[in-house]
This record gives C-alpha cells, structure tokens and sequence, in this order.
C-alpha cells in the first residue's frame, strides 16, 4: 500500500516523498531530464536563519497534515486561507524542511504581479548593450568574447521562482506564492493554464532555438545554470505549490476548483501554547496568563499569533513590574482590523 501520510507533521526531515504514488492520469508531467534537487532546505545555511527557525518550529494540525497530503498526492497547489499571523506561509517551509524539498521558492505578489515575473524575466537592453560592445572589440583581441553565444539571450535572462519550479527536478521543488489576494484580478486566471499544464515556453528561447536548440539559463535565487530545451519548460514532479491569501477577495471557480484549499482559524489555548513552547520553551505562568488574555480579545478582532509571542519575549527578556507588562502586551497586540472594542488587560 502506498505511504500515507508522507508528510506528517513531526519536523523530523525524511525522504518519503520519493514513495508517493503514481500521479493520477490526469496529472502525469515527464519534463526531462531529471535534475538533482539544490541544497537540502533541512540545512540552515541553505537559507536564512528566520526562516529556518519558523519551518523547524511550525505547529501542524491534523487537518493541516491531511490537505498537504492530499496536495501532494493529487499534484495541486495548495490555497491557504486564514487571518494573518496563523502561519501561513511558514507551512510552506515547513513541509520543504520535512520533505527535503530543497529551497522554498518564494514569490511575493502584489497589485502590479503579472505571471510574466513568476516566470523569468529578460533584459533586452543588457542584451543590446553586449552585442554592440562585442561588436566595437576586433575578434580576436584581448577582451573579444570567444564565441558568439556568450553574449546570447541566456545570459540575460533568468527564471522565476514559479519558472525554477517548473523545472524538471526529480523530486518536488516548493513554491510560496504569497498573498495571492493582492494581485491583479487577471493573475489567478492567467497561472490556471502553466499550473494545469506543468509547462511553459520561453519565446525568446523558441525563436533562437533554431540556431542554439539548448540554453544554460539561470534559475531563481542562486547563479547555477539549467539547459532549457527548444524554449520549453516542463516540470517532472509538479512542485508542492502553496498560494496564501488574507481571504480580501474571493477567487473565480475554475482557480478554486484546481486547488486543495486549507482553511486555517486562530489556534485554540492548548495550540497556542505548543506554539509558545516551540518558539520559547516552557510557557511560565505568565505566559499562560497573557494566553489566556488574547485568546478572550480574538472575539473583539483581528489578532496575530505573533504579536502573542512578541509580548511573551519581552516579558521573559527585561525586569518590568507586571502592571507595566500588562501594558506593554495591550500596546503589543492592537487589534489589525477595526472591530468593536473589548475591556482592555
């Protein structure tokens, strides 16, 4: 019987992904060839300190470890919904941590995101610019370049991180695709076709494809070079693709109904505090008390987890009275949306 779950919540890094079950018919992708899977994102000088600590931290639930699941089984992009602060994006390297996914590709987006960025992005002006420098050095001074493919369209173009994983890499690649609710109302529709088909072209890699069918092309957040083939990139295993929104807007059916959608709420007391715990050790007994206070406020308004953990850190972190605490966590943790206000602590 196939392995389920794979990913399982327990931060504990494993290669189960290599186990999952064929693709149904339907989601099948044979890019190729295999690439090799960059540097584990269980290492933490594969990434920045913060977000290594957030995806070694990060607090599954059992509903959260059965739609990563089932994303991951069924080949599509996870839609995380949920308040700010209930970890969201952190889910994304969390599973990349577990799952030895490699470097979580992270897109943010905002009001002027075309599927275009995502992609790659091409400079035609540094292009120029070399062509004519190449042009004014006689071939074969010093300085001249020793063919003429090293001024080529590949040197001034670069993957995307939704670009990169695409790429035929032989395992999973994760991809954060970050407040997705921002973007302009034509983006979702215009990424149901490159996530529903695992594949794009590059069409200045295709009109040059004649002359040079591959290009060494660079990939998003480092300086190694891929072969892209005839301009097209297709992905082998489709990548574990994570899409947050705010829930600001609410999507067109065709977006929604290739998605698995994960609805996150506010953690009840007792996920607060393994929250807490993981984050800052042992909640202490004010802790459990400033716990408490915000768990009561969550009615009144919108509340982050992190602003509960802010508070908790300095209370732990200086020497104050516990009345000047109590102010110093009410002035923390405003509420982030207007809302009809309760009894101050």
């Amino acid at each position: 019987m196939p392995l389920w779950p794979v990913y399982t919540g327990t931060k504990q890094p494993h290669d189960a992904v290599t186990e999952l079950p064929a693709p149904p018919p339907w989601r099948a992708f044979d890019g190729g060839p295999a690439l090799r899977t960059p540097a584990d994102a269980a290492d933490t000088s594969a990434t920045s300190p913060d977000r290594a600590h957030r995806a070694a931290t990060y607090q599954a639930t059992p509903q959260t470890v059965q739609l990563v699941n089932a994303a991951l089984y069924l080949r599509r992009p996870l839609l995380v919904t949920g308040p700010p602060g209930t970890g969201k994006s952190s889910l994304a390297y969390a599973v990349a941590r577990e799952l030895r996914l490699g470097p979580v590709l992270r897109w943010n987006i905002t009001s002027r995101s075309a599927l275009h960025d995502g992609l790659y992005q091409y400079d035609p002006l540094s292009r120029l610019y070399a062509a004519r420098q190449a042009a004014a050095i006689e071939p074969g001074a010093p300085g001249a370049p020793a063919a003429a493919s090293e001024s080529g369209i590949e040197d001034h173009l670069r993957l995307g991180p939704l670009g990169t994983a695409l790429l035929p890499y032989a395992r999973p690649r994760a991809l954060l695709i970050d407040e997705i609710d921002k973007s302009d109302l034509d983006l979702p529709n215009d990424l149901l076709n490159v996530l529903e088909e695992g594949q794009f072209e590059i069409p200045e890699l295709v009109r040059a494809s004649r002359h040079t069918p591959s290009a060494q092309v660079m990939v998003d957040g480092t300086h190694e070079r891929v072969p892209v083939t005839h301009g097209r990139v297709r992905c082998r295993a489709f990548p574990f693709v994570v899409l947050t929104s705010n829930g600001e807007r609410e999507f067109p059916p065709a977006f929604l109904r290739r998605c698995v959608t994960l609805r996150l709420r506010q953690p009840d007391d007792s996920h607060l505090a393994e929250i807490v715990r993981a984050h800052l050790g042992e909640p202490d007994v004010y802790a459990r008390t400033l716990i408490t206070r915000f768990l009561s406020r969550v009615g009144g308004g919108e509340l982050a987890t992190d602003q509960l953990l802010n508070a908790i850190y300095l209370a732990r972190s200086s020497d104050l009275s516990p009345e000047s605490l109590d102010d110093l966590a009410e002035q923390l943790m405003p509420y982030l949306s207007e809302a009809p206000q309760t009894d101050a602590f």
